[in-house]
C-alpha cells in the first residue's frame, strides 16, 4: 500500500504540471527525480540510470526520428506542399460531404500545435449556406483530424508507444488501423446527416501563402497537385510496406526533398535548427528516464507485488490510468509517456494489452475539456461545449467498444 501511495503522489504530480502547460519532458525528468528520492535511489544507482538512458538504442532512435520529423514538417510548410495537397483535394472531391470534411483531415496529417484552428475557417467557407449549427461545424473540424495520430509515424504518440514496448511500429500502425477508421466512420455517422449531392462550384476561397510579396500558390488543376502528396506517402510506403524504420525512412525522404527543391545553405541552416529543438531533446530523454526510473526504483517490483496479492483485474488498470491521464492533460505524448511504463512493467508487453491501453489512454484525450484542439474549434466557431460533446461522447463509447473486442480477439 507505500507503493501505491508513493506512485499516486508521482503521478498527481505530472498531472499538475501537465495542467500547469510544463512540457511533458521536464515533467518526466521531476517525476524521475521524486521516485529516487521516494525509493532512497542511491547516488551511483542514480548516475547508471541516466547513463543507460542516454546511450540506450531506443533513446537515440526516437532523438533522430522526432527531429526528423520536424525537419520534413518545416519543409513542407516553407514550400507549401500543404497548400497544394489542399487544393488537389478540393478539385477532386466534388461530393460536398467529402470535401467539408477533407480540410480538417488534410492539415491533420501534419502534426502542428493550433492546426485546428488553420482548418475552422476552411470549414466554416464549405458550410456556410449548408444551415449548418456551429456546434456540428466544431464537431467536424475537431473530429476528422485526429484519425492520424492513432496511425501516423509523423505523431509522437504512437512513436513513444511502440519505441517504449518494444512492439514494431508497422504492427502498431496496423492494429490501430481500425480505430482511426472507426474515427471516420463515428465522424458521418453523428454530423452531415442530412447533407448529400455535390457543390455546383468546388472552386473555393483558400489562403493564398506569400513569399516575398508574391502568391506562391497555383490553385491551378494540374497534376503537380497530386504530387504533394508524394513526401508523405513515401514515409508511409518505406515503413509500412518495406519494413524499414522511421528514421531511416525519414532521413532518406528528407535528403530527397531537400535535393528536389534546391533549398540554399541558409534554408538547410534553418531546417537543422528548426529539427534539433530542445524542447523535443528534453522530452526523449524525460521518456526514458522516467521508464528507466520505474525499474531501477524498485517501484515496479513493488506494484507488481501488490496487484498479484490485490487481484485487481489487469484489465482495469490498463484503462483507468492512461484514461484519466489523457482526460486530465489532453496529451497523447502524455499518456503515453508517464502510463506505459509502468503498465509495461505491470502487465507486461502484450499487444492486445498496449493497443487497449493506447486506445483508453487517447479516449481520455478525445474527452479531454484541455486538449487545444477542442479549445481552438469552440473559440472560433463559438459553439457551445455541450453541444460538441452530444457527438463527441458516443462516437467515443463505440471506439471503447471497439477496444475492448480487439482486446478479446488478440488476448
Amino acid at each position: 500500500m507505500v507503493d501505491i501511495f508513493k506512485i499516486a503522489i508521482v503521478f498527481v504530480v505530472i498531472l499538475v504540471f501537465l495542467r500547469l502547460k510544463w512540457d511533458i519532458g521536464y515533467v518526466l525528468v521531476i517525476a524521475s527525480c521524486m521516485l529516487f528520492l521516494l525509493y532512497l535511489v542511491p547516488a551511483p544507482k542514480i548516475v547508471t540510470t541516466i547513463k543507460t538512458t542516454i546511450t540506450d538504442a531506443v533513446t537515440i532512435k526516437l532523438f533522430f526520428a522526432l527531429t526528423l520529423i520536424r525537419m520534413f514538417e518545416i519543409i513542407l510548410r516553407e514550400k507549401q506542399v500543404l497548400a497544394r495537397m489542399t487544393d488537389a483535394s478540393r478539385h477532386l472531391l466534388k461530393e460536398k460531404r467529402a470535401v467539408i470534411v477533407s480540410m480538417p483531415m488534410l492539415i491533420g496529417l501534419l502534426p502542428s500545435l493550433g492546426g485546428a484552428y488553420f482548418s475552422a475557417p476552411m470549414v466554416d467557407e464549405t458550410t456556410k449556406d449548408l444551415n449548418m449549427p456551429p456546434e456540428e461545424k466544431g464537431f467536424i473540424n475537431y473530429w476528422f483530424r485526429h484519425p492520424w495520430e492513432l496511425i501516423l509515424p509523423l505523431y509522437p504518440g504512437v512513436l513513444l508507444a511502440s519505441a517504449l514496448t518494444g512492439i514494431e511500429l508497422r504492427g502498431f500502425i496496423l492494429a490501430n488501423m481500425p480505430y482511426a477508421l472507426l474515427i471516420v466512420l463515428t465522424g458521418f455517422l453523428f454530423s452531415m446527416r442530412n447533407i448529400k449531392g455535390r457543390f455546383a462550384k468546388t472552386e473555393m476561397a483558400v489562403p493564398l501563402a506569400k513569399e516575398n510579396g508574391h502568391d506562391n500558390y497555383s490553385g491551378q488543376r494540374n497534376s503537380s497537385d497530386l504530387m504533394s502528396f508524394f513526401p508523405l506517402a513515401a514515409v508511409l510506403l518505406l515503413v509500412i510496406v518495406f519494413h524499414i524504420e522511421l528514421h531511416y525512412s525519414l532521413g532518406l525522404t528528407v535528403f530527397s526533398i531537400v535535393l528536389f527543391y534546391r533549398l540554399r545553405v541558409a534554408e538547410v541552416i534553418k531546417v537543422i535548427r528548426y529539427g534539433f529543438a530542445l524542447n523535443v531533446i528534453v522530452m526523449i530523454f524525460g521518456v526514458m528516464l522516467f521508464k528507466f526510473a520505474m525499474e531501477g526504483s524498485g517501484a515496479v517490483t513493488q506494484l507488481n507485488r501488490y496487484f498479484s496479492e490485490s487481484g485487481i483485474p489487469v484489465i482495469s488498470v490498463l484503462f483507468v490510468l492512461p484514461f484519466i491521464t489523457g482526460l486530465l492533460t489532453g496529451l497523447t505524448v502524455g499518456f503515453v509517456g508517464s502510463t506505459f511504463p509502468l503498465l509495461i512493467s505491470l502487465a507486461g508487453v502484450h499487444l492486445n494489452q498496449m493497443l487497449f491501453a493506447f486506445a483508453a489512454g487517447y479516449i481520455g484525450v478525445l474527452l479531454s475539456p484541455v486538449h487545444l484542439c477542442l479549445v481552438l474549434t469552440r473559440e472560433y466557431f463559438r459553439a457551445d461545449m455541450w453541444g460538441i460533446y452530444k457527438k463527441t461522447l458516443p462516437s467515443c463509447g463505440i471506439l471503447f467498444v471497439a477496444a475492448v473486442i480487439e482486446y478479446l480477439l488478440l488476448g
